[in-house]
């Protein structure tokens, strides 16, 4: 019989494959917006989540406790004696949970309980429809959206059950280097969240280096392979349909790239290690990557997404100088300095962009979006507790057209609004209740320890993309999704030092 501690490390390696696999293909599926790639990855998120519950069962059926961030470390001579998290950690963890069961439930109440379906173009309504539950005004659409869920909490859950878990070289330290409840490495961040960054940096750099040099081909395919089926040859941007989306995707990316070059340079400083030269550190590779990911939103001519660049790389600075303020000169040179320099840089390039984005007030084409938004704040006067059933809003919106001669709108370019339309404010409340764990959590002292300012660019980051999306819709691409629930898992897994 195979022990429980080799069962529980196959399925823990299976899921680190798998999470990265998802974290790096998803961008350059065409950011995961054809059919076939969503439910692709959805797939591989059902997978993800039948992995956490089979390591769910074999820490319960044999009373393995592996050791994980956030509890104390095994006391010699009684192997298996764990600190359990604190009270608070436990409780925040159960509502993050019982809100990620109540989205689904509701979808899926939203789906079985149809109100209509369109049929050839006709809509079909159902006579026993339930009125004061949950509803759809098209059950297809409800039930992809459903399923894209469900792939979704599975990948989050297993991608926080992960990191969480200390790596076969930190369970060695643990006996003997960490003292009880430090909860991380005071010098620098566990291997697997280490990995995890590396991994999104390093694709990110690679994947904005194409984009790029796609943009400078003038060529009107995606990837050099697929040719979208509107738009120019600037609407698109590397994999992207719409540039937009690519610099919402590099506007996540980039904030938390440069925090991980922070915490990798403060760790260099404190290292009693010398680089035997200039740039040894890998640290330093960080760096133009970081430059290169900032370029792409300027690159990419999205306007709305270039002033966000602006806006971040403004709040970036802030949290160098207060983090820094009492550093040595050094210190606070080196880790500002490189910083300033591509700020600047990426400035000078993008000010153009900038003064558009300004102008146009985050739209490419702000006067067919007027009506688009006239007609969604209806939509939503209309349906305001329990909306129009998730992914209703394109089938939903044409009966709101004036005439048959007005644009039809897949998108109201405004998230906030159309996720208030689809799931009224009832489903609305518990997504907003949601996205608060994040910004909460690093001030509970069980988890990962992280210093403030890694935590604050984190959040930083998220809040960027949810301010483009008041004016846009990156949160109906499936790759922006992923990313920002990736950046939603690192926050839910830090901690101040306990």
């Amino acid at each position: 019989m195979v022990e429980p501690p080799r069962v529980y490390e196959r399925l823990d390696e299976w899921s680190q494959w798998l999470l990265l696999g998802m974290v790096v293909v998803s961008p350059w599926l065409f950011g995961t917006t054809p059919g076939w790639a969503i439910w692709g990855m959805s797939g591989m998120g059902y997978v993800l989540g039948v992995l956490l519950l089979l390591k769910r069962t074999v820490r319960w059926r044999w009373h393995y406790r592996p050791p994980r961030w956030g509890e104390e470390a095994r006391v010699r001579g009684q192997p298996g004696v764990y600190r359990p998290s604190t009270r608070v950690a436990r409780w925040l963890t159960r509502v993050l949970g019982l809100l990620t069961v109540l989205v689904l439930a509701y979808t899926l109440t939203a789906a079985l309980n149809w109100r209509s379906r369109f049929e050839d173009g006709i809509q079909v309504f159902n006579d026993r429809c339930v009125r004061w539950l949950p509803f759809s005004y098209d059950a297809p659409a409800t039930w992809s959206a459903f399923w894209v869920y469900l792939g979704l909490a599975g990948f989050f859950w297993a991608l926080r059950d992960w990191l969480l878990g200390k790596s076969l070289w930190e369970q060695g330290e643990a006996e003997e280097t960490f003292p009880a409840g430090a909860g991380g490495m005071e010098a620098g961040l566990p291997q697997r969240l280490s990995k995890l960054l590396w991994v999104l940096v390093l694709n990110g750099t690679v994947l904005g280096a194409v984009s790029i040099l796609q943009r400078l081909d003038g060529t009107g395919k995606l990837l050099w392979l697929v040719e979208p089926r509107y738009g120019h040859a600037l609407f698109h941007f590397g994999p992207f349909p719409y540039r937009g989306n690519a610099a919402q995707y590099f506007n996540l990316l980039w904030p938390i790239g440069l925090a991980f070059w922070w915490t990798l340079f403060r760790a260099g400083q404190t290292s009693e290690r010398v680089p035997v030269r200039v740039g040894d550190d890998p640290h330093w590779v960080l760096l133009p990557c970081v430059l290169i990911l900032m370029a792409c939103p300027i690159i990419s001519a999205s306007h709305g997404g270039a002033v966000i660049t602006l806006c971040l790389a403004v709040g970036a600075l802030g949290v160098a100088v207060v983090t820094n303020w009492r550093a040595s000169w050094r210190m606070r040179l080196g880790i500002t300095a490189p910083f300033l320099v591509a700020v600047s840089l990426v400035g000078y390039l993008g000010w153009s962009q900038y003064q558009r984005g300004l102008t146009s007030a985050f739209a490419d084409d702000l006067g067919d979006r007027i009506q688009i938004y006239e007609n969604a704040r209806q939509m939503a006067a209309d349906h305001p507790w329990y909306g129009t059933g998730p992914g209703t809003f394109p089938a939903v919106y044409q009966i709101y057209r004036p005439s048959l001669e007005h644009q039809e709108a897949a998108y109201a370019h405004n998230d906030w609004l159309q996720t208030r339309i689809t799931f009224g404010w009832i489903g609305f409340g518990a997504i907003l209740l949601m996205l608060v764990h994040p910004v909460v959590r690093w001030w509970i002292r069980d988890g990962i320890y992280s210093r403030w300012d890694f935590a604050a660019m984190l959040i930083l980051a998220m809040g960027g993309s949810l301010f483009h999306a008041r004016f846009d819709f990156p949160f109906q691409i499936y790759s922006i999704v992923l990313l920002f629930l990736v950046l939603a898992a690192m926050g839910g897994c830090l901690s101040r030092r306990g």
